[in-house]
């Protein structure tokens, strides 16, 4: 990962900018869920990567904001890095938050209880 790393997704609470914060990210992330992630689809050009991932867990721990639930999550995402001199310079990702919310217990739809 390069020096000048830059995560234009960075996660909804506060961590130091670039790399140092997406380690702090990792970090939470793998302390308070637990589990496995597999790649789904990976395909690159030019300087992207773009990869299709499944993360799948058990909410055990806080997270910044929000209590353990001990819900199990199983979430997709979108991520697209691009690559300069063989580093990893920009990161860019999106993932699927509502069916994040629904299986930690924050939000419900219609006719669909969690």
């Amino acid at each position: 990962m390069a020096e000048e790393f830059v995560n234009h997704s960075p996660p909804p609470f506060p961590v130091e900018p670039g790399r140092e914060g997406l380690k702090q990210a990792f970090e939470l992330f793998r302390r308070a869920t637990p589990g496995s992630h597999e790649i789904l689809d990976q395909v690159a050009e030019g300087d992207k990567v773009v990869t299709r991932l499944r993360a799948v867990g058990t909410h055990d721990d806080d997270l910044p904001g929000v209590p353990r639930t001990g819900n199990r999550l199983d979430v997709t995402a979108t991520v697209v890095h691009r690559i300069e001199g063989g580093k990893i310079v920009e990161k860019w990702s999106d993932r699927d938050e509502l069916a994040l919310l629904r299986q930690r217990g924050v939000v419900s739809l219609p006719g669909n209880p969690n």
